[in-house]
């Protein structure tokens, strides 16, 4: 090819051959007119919940060669452990948890008729919520027209695990399903179980015995199952960040792998029989780099244990956090649930289950149930994110990222068996003392707004969000005696979510509803960024925000106040309106009646003078909103 009127060759010449490289110094030059003084590190880069820094630019000369040169299907599989595309890319696992066994058979062949390919099913056992299932004869209920041969089925039985796997050996032959062929996942996951719950049916070291034994049993009549799981999403629900997941995840592997070693199994054989899983949310790439990152954990543990090659079978599933899910506006939920999705394709998962949207208050039903299934095949056949491997891989921010996860998992990882491993942790308490010191520290980015919540947080919808559900069935209790310390899930929401109770009590019980009305001064375009503000702020805790275009004097807004009917009220503006009229829209509410006079916005040098013209108290960002409101809502007459 050659450029009309020219006889030079343009086929092998870069588009940026007659430019000067760019270079990071020439860019941050740049960056610092913008910034106008501003500090580079806080305008600019952002940490992840292990600290990690995520930069605003990423270069090919700051990438990590070793990643950049890897290749899916081959180790460290980062990329992925398949080298082609696999049917649509992943398969769609869908949670089933009806009460009886015929319920939920009736929902496994809705969901395989649907567009699911995969079912998990959950069956009732101490501490959880799922179907009934006390015998074979339940199970072959349960199961009733399921081609397992076909459509995969995963055990979810938490402390009931070894009686869940042995009811469904014993209800296969009824099945008629031949056992070779069967694709089951039994869920074998003593330490997990330890983990959430606290305790056991018997003693550790007895039922770790027991499931390596009875692992080897079923696999010898299952050849294709995978017996155990290991199963980090329990460690992510109760507030773990990304690479205490992937360590707890990794301990959890070498101690199950040291297990069937002692029992004469070898780790490369092992490796066929184990599961993983791990969790994704709204977080997309932290949730890409996490899946790629758990990858190449599995396999420098196997590669240490001399089965590297074995590491290219492993089975990566992904569950739709529950820790995300609100409550109130459950609507959102859609949205976080189609990235956390989204985030487990572009990472690469084998399966993903989706939560219904209304999972965190209560049973679903089939329309909840078609939403989850939806999120996923629309995915999955209209988008084709599952056509092509590691999408995200050559990135160099996500090849960035996917190195500090598994470092940073790793030095976690190698702390864990410096106590002696993954179950004397959780005897010493160190995983739960992490973990809550972790959860603490996101509750606190969230109530301070350096991390926010729609509908919950930010822009919370006040009144009916016309979504009603069947309260969900009473969680069976735990028994025994409590070994460690269990790890409670705890959702994100739940402490905003207790602000709005706590504010629908106090209308329900008295028939008014928690309200302050806004004196917002000047034009719109003056007082709109505030009044926005502080009405979502405000509604975070249930409280209504009476607002209008704006007043444009104290004179009317105190009038407005007085019609109003309310016993607080809200001064919201620009600073430069502040300086003119908000001491004299202070003094005029308080004459008009106002109990409470709130200001949007941090008060500067004339807080004195404000709070000798009637301010009680100033509202900004960067506080504990949750304490905040609550305070508020005592004023408001909230006891």
């Amino acid at each position: 090819m050659t450029a009309a009127g020219s006889s030079r060759d343009l086929s092998a010449t870069p588009l940026a051959a007659d430019f000067e490289a760019a270079t990071r110094d020439q860019w941050l030059g740049l960056v610092e007119k913008v910034l106008k003084g501003a500090d580079f590190e806080k305008k600019l880069v952002t940490r992840t919940a292990d600290g990690i820094r995520i930069e605003p630019l990423y270069a090919r000369d700051t990438a990590v060669p070793a990643l950049q040169a890897a290749i899916p299907g081959h180790a460290p599989y980062a990329r992925g452990a398949r080298s082609v595309v696999e049917g649509l890319g992943w398969e769609i696992r869908q949670r089933v948890n009806a009460a009886s066994p015929e319920e939920a058979n009736r929902e496994i062949l809705s969901e395989l008729e649907a567009g699911s390919n995969g079912i998990a099913l959950a069956i009732e056992a101490p501490g959880q919520v799922g179907t009934r299932i006390k015998s074979a004869a339940d199970m072959t209920v349960a199961l009733s027209g399921m081609r397992i041969d076909l459509a995969p089925l995963e055990l979810r039985a938490g402390i009931g695990a070894a009686d869940a796997a042995a009811q469904l050996i014993s209800a296969l032959p009824q099945l008629g399903i031949a056992t070779k062929s069967a694709q089951v996942f039994l869920g074998l996951d003593p330490i997990g179980a330890l983990a959430r719950w606290g305790t056991l049916p018997s003693p550790v070291q007895a039922v770790l015995v027991e499931t390596i034994a009875l692992a080897t049993e079923a696999r010898g009549a299952l050849p294709n199952a995978r017996t155990v799981k290991v199963d980090a999403t329990l460690y992510h629900e109760a507030g773990a960040t990304e690479a205490f997941e992937l360590a707890a995840l990794g301990a959890t592997l070498i101690a199950y792998l040291r297990m069937f070693e002692a029992a004469g199994i070898s780790p490369s054989v092992a490796l066929g029989q184990i599961a993983f899983a791990v969790s994704s949310d709204t977080d997309l790439f932290t949730t890409v780099a996490k899946l790629r990152a758990a990858r190449r954990l599995i396999w420098r543990i196997a590669d240490a244990s001399g089965a590297g090659d074995a590491a290219a079978s492993l089975h990566l599933s992904v569950n739709s956090s529950f820790r995300m899910l609100a409550k109130r506006d459950p609507w959102t939920n859609l949205l976080r649930e189609t990235l956390s999705c989204a985030g487990g394709v572009l990472g690469g998962a084998d399966a993903i289950t989706v939560l219904p949207f209304t999972a965190a208050l209560g049973e679903a039903d089939d329309f909840a149930r078609r939403t989850a299934r939806n999120i996923q095949i629309v995915l999955q056949e209209e988008s084709w994110l599952g056509r092509v491997l590691d999408p995200m891989g050559g990135s160099w921010y996500i090849e960035t990222l996917t190195d500090e996860v598994a470092k940073a998992a790793w030095e976690l990882l190698q702390e864990i068996e410096g106590k002696g491993g993954i179950i004397a942790a959780l005897n010493q308490g160190f995983v739960q003392d992490k973990i809550a010191a972790d959860a603490a520290a996101r509750a606190k980015a969230i109530t301070t707004g350096r991390q926010s919540l729609t509908g919950v947080s930010a822009f919370p919808l006040l009144g009916d969000d016309g979504v009603k559900v069947t309260p969900a069935r009473p969680t069976p209790p735990v028994t025994g005696k409590e070994i460690v310390r269990p790890l409670a899930p705890q959702r994100l929401a739940e402490p905003f979510e207790a602000l709005r109770d706590a504010a629908d009590a106090h209308a329900a019980k008295t028939g008014n509803e928690l309200k302050v009305f806004l004196a917002s001064l000047g034009p719109v375009i003056e007082h709109t960024a505030r009044s926005t503000w502080i009405k979502n702020y405000l509604a975070a805790g249930g409280i209504a925000a009476l607002t209008s275009d704006g007043y444009a004097s104290a004179e009317d807004a105190a009038s407005a106040f007085k019609a109003s009917g309310a016993e607080a009220a809200c001064i919201c503006s620009s600073d430069a309106l502040y300086a003119e009229h908000a001491e004299a829209t202070a003094k005029a509410l308080k004459q008009a009646g106002a109990k409470l006079v709130l200001m949007a916005g941090r008060p500067g040098e004339g807080e004195a003078a404000l709070k000798a013209a009637g301010v009680d108290q100033f509202l900004f960002a960067g506080a504990d909103a949750v304490a905040t409101l609550e305070g508020l809502q005592e004023k408001l007459g909230i006891s």
